[in-house]
């Protein structure tokens, strides 16, 4: 099952956004996000809010969706001109899921000319789709770039079947070269993410999955140890032994292997578990998120977040569905960031990054913990004396989450 829903206040029906979020908003970029909730097979680590056809019954389908999606598009636009927002061509739009690729790439097209409609793309608008290796074609891919899609993020995982079959993986690794060729082909840029830590996964199997993914020469790879969360299958078989999960120490090993290999081929980190070729090849969705820019969250469970107010929709499509037919907003919650939460929450997320963060962003009193997080080879010496940023050291980025604990003063 998926992660229950934040606590938050109740949301209006229409949607309605406070005149708060008018402040500053002309310098913050507006992004779409469009989730998609469906596969055709639930994998087994997995807690995302997605749905096979199994499990989501009657009362929503996957050849209704986009219909659906494009009338909180529609809403979405009536609220942001209701709140005086200023216009705001989007910068960015992400497709996730699930599996996006399971709907028609028509659907997909057809989705984002509303989101054109509502509010326009920027001329260098950014469009990405994340898709399984085996949900795709040449022609869906080509129709795709056709259609305004300009990136596609392929779920690899792992060039290794036995761990692909832990993670109940569909696709035949061998199918990677091809789909990314075919991406390629069609005008798309490409990205491979992998995720590491997999029980049974040797350092070796890890290292063959990171060689497959350079051999393909792409530009952009995300890697990320895996989460077990509580409620999934695989959470399960840890719980009766049937799988053991690896240590700090191998999660350790195996994302310093990735970062002397992805910067050996000429791959530069630019987030603790993201690395592109160039400035150009980032995934500049994903940094708005971090930079705390506002986004609109399209879809069951999405997430939005304007100008300091944050909220989120039901989980459910059949929910989802039956608020929008009846003319209401699908949000089942909200909550306003208040000063000390927005300063934490740029702390969490600046500190990952490869510019590090300005050092005014850390709380005052928190501060002279830098010293020791310098003598501790967490953070850059150099970065915070000569350029007063808080930049993290590879093996600072190992223990992020400590660096900020610390400077958030959780360790107090």
């Amino acid at each position: 099952m998926s992660p229950a829903l934040p606590d938050g206040d109740d949301a209006p029906d229409d949607g309605a956004l406070p005149g708060s979020v008018v402040a500053g908003a002309d310098e913050r970029a507006f992004g779409v996000y469009l989730h998609v909730p469906f596969c055709t097979v639930r994998c087994g680590y997995c807690d995302f809010n997605t749905y096979t056809s199994l499990e989501l019954g009657g009362g929503a389908s996957q050849a209704s969706y986009a219909d659906t999606a494009l009338r909180e598009v529609a809403l979405a636009a009536d609220v942001v001109a209701r709140a005086g927002l200023p216009r705001r061509e989007v910068s960015t739009v992400f497709v996730g899921g699930g599996t996006p690729t399971v709907l028609a790439a028509d659907d997909l097209v057809r989705m984002l000319g509303g989101i054109r409609d509502a509010w326009g793309l920027a001329d260098d608008v950014e469009v990405t789709t994340e898709a399984n290796p085996d949900s795709v074609t040449p022609q869906s891919l080509a129709a795709l770039a056709a259609g305004g899609f300009t990136r596609v993020s392929f779920g690899m995982q792992s060039a290794v079947p036995h761990v692909l079959a832990t993670l109940e993986r569909t696709h035949d690794p061998r199918r990677i070269p091809d789909v990314v060729r075919w991406a390629r082909d069609g005008g798309l840029n490409v990205s491979l993410d992998l995720i590491y830590g997999t029980p049974g996964e040797s350092l070796d199997d890890w290292r063959a999955s990171l060689e497959a993914a350079l051999d393909t020469g792409v530009d952009h790879v995300s890697a990320y140890a895996l989460v077990v969360e509580q409620g999934t299958k695989m959470a399960v078989q840890v719980r009766r032994g049937e799988l053991t999960l690896p240590d700090g120490d191998d999660q350790a090993a195996k994302y310093e292997l990735a970062d002397e290999l992805l910067t050996a081929a000429g791959l530069h980190w630019y987030e603790v578990s993201n690395w592109s070729r160039t400035p150009q090849t980032v995934c500049r969705h994903n940094l708005a998120y971090w930079r705390g820019d506002d986004w609109w969250g399209i879809g069951p469970g999405a997430h939005s977040h304007v100008g300091g107010v944050r909220w989120w929709n039901v989980k459910h499509p059949r929910a989802y569905a039956s608020r929008l037919e009846a003319g209401l907003s699908p949000a089942a919650g909200r909550e306003v960031v208040d000063a000390e939460a927005a300063t934490l929450e740029r702390l969490m997320l600046h500190v990952r990054l490869s510019g590090g963060m300005p050092v005014d962003e850390v709380p005052a009193e928190h501060r002279t913990a830098l010293a020791g997080l310098v003598a501790d080879g967490l953070v850059d010496g150099r970065a915070l004396l000569a350029e007063r940023r808080v930049l993290l050291t590879l093996r600072g980025r190992l223990l992020a989450d400590l660096v900020v604990r610390t400077l958030a003063g959780f360790g107090d």
